[in-house]
């Protein structure tokens, strides 16, 4: 009988094996391209990410510096009060670091004996009366009034030029605000666009009017600030300005919660559990002729 020969397994060919292997690696490509798109969309709506504090921060060469809604509000309305006084952003970096270390930044109406206010300035050294003391644009007036009394102020380090107007017990105290202060100073004054964020949950609305008054009041004559039931806007020549009016406006949203803000192209949408960064850019704008128009700049309330 013959022998009957066993069948020939067929060999895969090396095309096949090639063509198969790049199929698996695409497929495996594949697949951790969409699991880290998926990671990162469960990331963004994550109802387990803890949300950060209610607050504003500035964020300035790279290094982010945060104050509650009760501080940023105050520390508004002592840049505005510099800017009113056609002070240098100097000045208020000065003010700042003195009102963060003498009182939080926080209208306190206690104090080392009869210390109170933001400067915790004493009605018996002739600062004033305790209520002119306890508002804030008066104590802010008051501290610049001294500080540009003070030899080389301009020049002079930040801690030493704010303890020669305070005089405190504690001569360095200052020196630990400085770089805050200098980060809000700027944001506040203009001078770091799109550096500014806040985080406010509230649902309460508030008034467009009360929103805009440190603003109007720190920048009278240098922009115009018109309201709305639900936005406030700002126009001026000068783009620093408007982008100080609109920092100041964000800053004071303790008063009335804001849901977006913009300035040119450039724009900002409130998010409740992180603070949102700006996207796009600004610039003044010219007519055809090429004489300057205002720049504008909105901030909307919620609705």
């Amino acid at each position: 009988m013959a022998r009957r020969s066993r069948p020939r397994r067929a060999q895969r060919s090396p095309r096949r094996w090639i063509a198969s292997l790049a199929a698996f690696l695409v497929a495996v490509l594949l697949l951790g391209v969409l699991g880290y798109g998926g990671w990162k969309v469960w990331r963004s709506v994550d109802p387990f990410t803890t949300p950060v504090s209610e607050g504003c921060q500035v964020t300035v060469s790279g290094q982010s510096y945060t104050l509650d809604l009760e501080q940023s509000g105050n520390a508004a309305i002592i840049t505005a009060e510099a800017m009113r006084r056609g002070l240098p952003p100097r000045a208020a970096s000065i003010a700042l670091a003195t009102a963060m270390q003498e009182s939080g930044l926080r209208n306190i109406d206690y104090g080392d004996r009869d210390s109170v206010g933001l400067f915790q300035q004493r009605p018996s050294q002739g600062w004033g009366t305790q209520a002119q003391i306890l508002d804030p644009w008066y104590s802010s007036g008051k501290f610049y009034a001294a500080l540009v009394k003070v030899d080389n102020w301009q020049s002079e380090d930040i801690n030493d030029a704010a303890q020669s107007v305070q005089k405190s017990g504690v001569p360095d105290g200052y020196r630990k605000h400085i770089d805050s202060a200098r980060a809000w100073a700027s944001s506040l004054s203009g001078s770091s666009p799109q550096s500014l964020s806040c985080v406010n949950r509230s649902t309460s609305k508030g008034s467009s009017d009360t929103l805009a008054k440190t603003a109007a009041k720190g920048l009278a004559g240098k922009a115009t600030i018109t309201t709305t039931t639900s936005s406030v806007t700002v126009k001026a020549t000068s783009t620093q300005t408007v982008w100080a009016a609109v920092a100041m406006i964000m800053a004071s949203n303790d008063s009335a919660p804001i849901s977006s803000a913009s300035v040119g192209n450039a724009s900002w949408n409130h998010e409740s559990k992180k603070y949102a960064v700006w996207s796009g850019v600004t610039g003044p704008s010219s007519r055809p002729s090429g004489a300057a128009t205002a720049t504008a700049g909105t901030v909307r309330l919620i609705e």
